[in-house]
């Protein structure tokens, strides 16, 4: 009977024992978890609609480092990797008795360390912190990898390794270093690549095949050679693997739309992986394309495209060249004038209001409404036009009576409750009738939302840079009648001359399209769309210096038609024609109301009788402070903008004329001759004159 007893004590001692040691167990492991700071400071990487990187982030310490998981990773490796690395991974708990009994056995036998014994579990551990390699250093990884196999599944504690494994430099992680040795994911590794990654984290500087060419080819055929001997690899593939060319260098990390990429970056958290609705493959054409095209100095381009359905970006180009100081300007949201780019709309809103019809009567002929008197680009007037060719002419004075009919403030306002944001000078915030003419700032993005409506009967819908969330919800901006009537007038406009003959897939696509030059040729504009896309074009300085001579038709539209022939081919189907609309054969078959459109409150400004508004320069202003750029060997030409007076005005700078071929009316073209203070005076026909003084500086 006492010995019962004793074995009762014995056996509820050693019981106590445990639960203490488990106890104690358990509360440090409370206490001190697995750290996984390294793991979750990856890069951020931005991926297109399939999971292509377009960009990809340093982490703060300046690794790639890149997560990885087992199905990001082609089977191949990863057989590999556990054949010559861990071969019994999949059955361990974090620690391979055999391998440091064979290891403790060669250390002993040969006086130094041959193989550590470590397995993929206590590596991850070593990666996750790491220390110095000694005994306490081995024993703490033992205890961290028994922790990470009580915490996480094998595939979670092999996406540890395949992160955070070094491979040369700065390359951290299987994804890194497959882009920079092979440029390609590591979903699809040839043997003798996927050999080369599984050896290059054993010595990683020592074997970099772009520093070291010939010993990472040793220490790739050893692990073909071992793994081969273990029957995890034929001899045929095993003798064609050892034939695989060594990279000779890393290549560039995935650089593609930038700017979108560092604004989702900018807003997320460290080691986040973005998806957007980008087309990777469409946006690199893209931005080959623009590489391609003859740009002049200092200019620049942005490009947007949308898929109509849905209101997907598919593109996205926020600048030409985003490696200078100006290209890292995003020019798809920066705030332009968009010169006639809003006319579509105005007639439109026109069409709903009953204001007029595609073949109501316009005077084209000069006019005056206060003491605004705008005036067509090419400074000629056409007398009676109807309103279809008034767009597709893009005249000014037509769009300015009807602007002045709807009335500016309720223009900007629908289009504000839209969803576009518009914005004025702040010394002049209230629309005017110049918004007709560019006279307001918006972005090449919200542009595009609008034009987008014109392909879905007038509903403009948010742009959707990211897939998965919720429906845009569309806010009617015009009627279907009305929206398309403004396609069937743009579609009738004619390509610009380059396009002549039409690239294949354009010639097929019936885009409407519509182009803008803001002033002083600032800002080269066109937007156009199909069935399914919606293409914006924006060329220019992004300083928003003059480019004398630039027009929308001669640099943007070119490009847009450029852009649509990159796009998937489209067969159109005419849609059938919305209710609402009026068809008729002449002018004269419309309601009297809608025969003839006259400005209300505009008096023609014919044979003198209208007292014309005092003589002014609106451009450049008084003691303005002017960059001189040079074009060419000599300094560009400055823009010359003056109103009011009796036409026709001529300007002279510093006493000289300025050339009759330079000067129409209103507007000039003076080329100075170098820095200094210049005196600019316009001469109206009466001989009134204006002068203004300004000083000409060398840009910095």
């Amino acid at each position: 009977m006492l010995a019962v007893r004793r074995a009762v004590r014995w056996a509820s001692g050693i019981l106590g024992a445990v639960l203490v040691l488990a106890g104690s167990l358990y509360a440090l492991d409370r206490i001190f978890p697995p750290r996984l700071e390294r793991y979750e400071a990856a890069s951020t990487v931005v991926l297109d609609e399939r999971g292509a990187i377009l960009r990809a982030f340093t982490t703060p310490d300046d690794a790639w480092r890149m997560h990885a998981n087992p199905i990001d990773v082609d089977p191949l490796y990863l057989t590999l990797l556990e054949a010559y690395e861990d071969k019994r991974f999949a059955h361990h708990w974090g620690v391979d008795p055999l391998a440091l009994l064979r290891a403790t056995g060669q250390m002993i036998g040969s006086g130094r360390i041959i193989s550590g014994g470590s397995t993929l579990t206590m590596q991850a551990a070593r990666l996750l912190e790491p220390h110095r390699r000694t005994i306490g250093g081995k024993l703490f990884e033992i205890v961290r990898a028994l922790q990470l196999e009580w915490h996480y599944s094998k595939a979670e504690i092999l996406s540890f390794y395949l992160t955070l494994a070094p491979f040369g430099g700065n390359l951290e992680g299987v994804r890194a270093a497959s882009l920079a040795y092979f440029g390609k994911e590591p979903r699809h590794l040839a043997p003798g690549e996927a050999a080369l990654l599984v050896s290059l984290p054993q010595s990683p500087e020592h074997s970099r095949p772009d520093l070291h060419p010939e010993t990472a080819r040793q220490a790739r055929d050893k692990v073909l050679g071992m793994v081969a001997a273990r029957g995890a690899l034929s001899r045929t593939a095993l003798a064609d693997a050892k034939q695989e060319a060594m990279p000779s260098r890393r290549a560039s990390m995935p650089f593609s739309a930038p700017h979108l990429a560092f604004e989702f970056a900018s807003k997320a958290s460290q080691g986040s992986t973005i998806r957007t609705t980008l087309d990777g493959q469409l946006q690199a054409r893209i931005e080959a394309l623009v590489r391609r095209e003859s740009l002049e100095k200092e200019a620049s381009a942005a490009i947007l495209v949308v898929e109509n359905s849905g209101r997907r970006v598919r593109a996205y180009l926020g600048s030409a060249d985003f490696n200078s100081a100006a290209g890292q300007i995003d020019l798809v949201r920066a705030k332009r004038s968009p010169g006639s780019t809003l006319k579509p709309f105005i007639y439109g809103m026109g069409f709903d209001a009953l204001l007029c019809h595609p073949d109501t009567i316009v005077e084209d002929a000069p006019l005056r409404i206060g003491d605004y008197a705008p005036q067509n680009f090419d400074r000629e007037y056409h007398g009676a036009v109807t309103v279809r060719t008034a767009l597709q002419r893009s005249l000014n004075i037509p769009a300015v009576a009807l602007l002045e009919r709807l009335g500016p403030q309720r223009f900007v306002t629908s289009l504000r409750g839209a969803g576009a944001e518009l914005v004025f000078d702040q010394n002049d915030p209230s629309p005017s009738l110049a918004v007709a003419l560019g006279g307001v700032g918006i972005s090449l993005s919200d542009l595009v939302m609008l034009y987008a409506s014109l392909a879905d009967g007038g509903r403009v819908s948010p742009l959707v840079l990211q897939p998965g969330g919720p429906a845009p919800s569309p806010v009617p901006l015009l009627t279907p009648a009305s929206a398309w009537y403004v396609s069937d007038i743009l579609r009738g406009v004619p390509p610009p001359s380059p396009f002549a003959q039409l690239p294949s897939g354009v010639a097929t696509r019936p885009i409407a399209f519509k182009t803008g030059t803001s002033y002083g040729f600032r800002d080269a504009w066109a937007i156009g769309y199909s069935d399914r896309y919606t293409v914006g074009v924006w060329v220019g300085r992004p300083d928003g210096a003059p480019r004398p001579g630039k027009y929308g038709i001669g640099t943007a539209a070119p490009l847009l038609f450029k852009v649509f022939g990159l796009l998937p081919v489209e067969a159109f189907a005419a849609a059938s024609p919305p209710r609402g609309l009026l068809k008729v054969r002449s002018p004269a078959a419309l309601p009297i109301a809608l025969r003839r459109l006259s400005p209300a409150g505009a008096s023609a400004n014919l044979g003198g009788a209208t007292s014309p508004s005092p003589l002014r320069i609106l451009f450049p202003p008084q003691d303005a402070i002017l960059e001189l750029t040079e074009e060419k060997g000599r300094f560009a030409p400055i823009p010359l903008k003056a109103a009011g007076g009796e036409p026709p005005l001529r300007w002279v700078a510093d006493g000289k004329p300025v050339a009759a071929d330079a000067a129409s009316e209103d507007f000039g073209l003076f080329r100075p001759d170098g820095p200094g203070f210049s005196s600019l005076t316009v001469i109206d026909a009466s001989g009134k004159t204006v002068t203004e003084t300004v000083r000409l500086r060398l840009s910095e």
